[in-house]
């Protein structure tokens, strides 16, 4: 089940530039930003809104690390720009299995560790009218982030 847009991931070159432009533009903070090693960015997410899962909806903004990372393949073939859409879900598991038993390739076999430790997984552009889909599950608040 999709309860929201997660994010919208935006390759850039140079990710302190992006962030002044969105906070410049329009007044986005980083909520929280971290290096994927294994994805092999750097990331900022901008909160933009709250939602009504009581999640938020973020812009992405990935800058590679390295060479053969999927961000830097993306950046030399199509320049910087919008490279994925994500959905927020409760169950990543369950959500990509109801996208694959309608035909939809997903990327991974099993989800990977994704932004604050979330469960994600991709959905393949071809099968999703060009647009590269993720699917993300928020990791469990830990006991210290309970109020």
């Amino acid at each position: 089940m999709i309860t929201r847009i997660d994010h919208i991931g935006i390759a850039c070159r140079d990710l302190d530039a992006s962030i002044e432009f969105y906070r410049k533009t329009y007044g986005f903070e980083v909520a929280h930003s971290e290096v994927n090693e294994e994805q092999g960015v750097r990331e900022a997410m901008l909160r933009v809104n709250g939602t009504d899962d009581g999640g938020a909806s973020y812009l992405q903004l990935l800058e590679p690390v390295r060479d053969d990372s999927a961000i830097a393949k993306y950046l030399e073939k199509h320049g910087e720009g919008i490279h994925h859409i994500a959905f927020g879900t409760p169950d990543v598991v369950a959500t990509t299995e109801a996208a694959t038993s309608t035909g939809v390739r997903a990327l991974y076999g099993t989800p990977r560790c994704g932004t604050s430790n979330s469960s994600i997984n991709f959905l393949h552009p071809k099968d999703c009218h060009g647009v590269l889909t993720e699917l993300v599950q928020a990791a469990a608040p830990s006991a210290s982030e309970h109020h």
